[in-house]
């Protein structure tokens, strides 16, 4: 098969998106191809095409790690089913690790980038993907997860209402509410000196946005004492959350956690996506969660 391989620009981003629709053989991505694509074109510093007759047939976005330029990120990479084991995918990752390179990276991950990232890693299903990234040179790194909460039935245990939870905490002088523009900056300098700076960007990105939403726990006149957000990379992936250390133990978490969850259930999600979970038992006790989606995560050397 003859193919061409060119920069990714503005006019592509349409076909690309339609590509993906296709090319994405999970559901739970091909239906999120939109806001996958648009999101990791925020900060993609590298991105090529590949078209065969005209027609676009795969697409890679690659990125410099923000913690460490140093690194770089492949973020995506799809070929058309029709046009897979053509070599196309292989072509595209060495032309978007060339692009890397050329930008100041020593190595490469098949890994997500936070805070703007689609997956943790390459999904085990996607086995086409991983046999590309042995094939490649990639050693497997780590391994990540998600965890899924059932949102479809108003009795599952990630809807139970969190109203006789909130009157207790207002009890002790905790009000919990959603997120409004006049609370980003705080909310920002409390992720980023709290949590680091990746979960800062991940803040700023899920408030006062369509189909994203935060949630907060303050005491007294604005003491920040937690946030849970959705939305920020995908529609239906919550996270990032986090409790302070001097308030975690007064439930504040499981609230949070709920309420974003009665959110995305009213925005038409009926599975949400936990996405690279930490604390499993946390999530399976305050909202029945399972582990369902997981990841290798890969590096090379250049």
């Amino acid at each position: 098969m003859d193919f061409s391989i060119t920069p990714l620009t503005d006019e592509d981003v349409p076909r690309v998106i339609e590509l993906c629709r296709t090319a994405l053989d999970l559901r739970e991505d091909a239906v999120e191809a939109r806001q996958i694509v648009t999101r990791l074109r925020e900060q993609a510093g590298t991105g090529f095409v590949a078209t065969v007759d005209g027609s676009v047939a795969g697409v890679v976005l690659g990125s410099i790690a923000h913690r460490d330029k140093s690194v770089g990120h492949i973020d995506l990479v799809a070929v058309r089913p029709d046009a897979r084991r053509r070599g196309l995918g292989r072509a595209l990752i060495g032309r978007a690790e060339a692009s890397l390179a050329g930008l100041g990276a020593a190595e490469v991950l098949l890994a997500g980038n936070p805070p703007y990232y689609a997956w943790p890693g390459i999904d085990v299903r996607y086995t086409p993907a991983v046999c590309a990234a042995m094939a490649l040179g990639y050693e497997q790194d780590r391994t990540a997860w998600n965890m899924t909460a059932d949102l479809s039935y108003d009795e599952s245990p990630a809807l139970r209402p969190t109203g006789p939870a909130e009157q207790r905490l207002a009890g002790e002088g905790v009000t919990v509410r959603r997120a409004t523009p006049d609370d980003a900056n705080a909310l920002v300098e409390f992720a980023r000196s709290t949590f680091g700076a990746s979960w800062a960007g991940e803040v700023a990105h899920s408030i006062d946005r369509e189909g994203a939403g935060l949630h907060l726990a303050v005491r007294g006149e604005g003491e920040i004492l937690g946030f849970a957000a959705f939305g920020s990379s995908r529609p239906s992936w919550f996270g990032p959350m986090g409790t302070a250390p001097t308030a975690q133990g007064l439930g504040i978490g499981g609230v949070l956690l709920r309420r974003c969850l009665r959110e995305q259930h009213d925005l038409g999600i009926t599975r949400s996506q936990i996405g690279w979970v930490g604390p499993v038992p946390f999530y399976a006790r305050n909202a029945g969660a399972w582990i369902e989606r997981v990841f290798f995560l890969y590096r090379k050397q250049l």
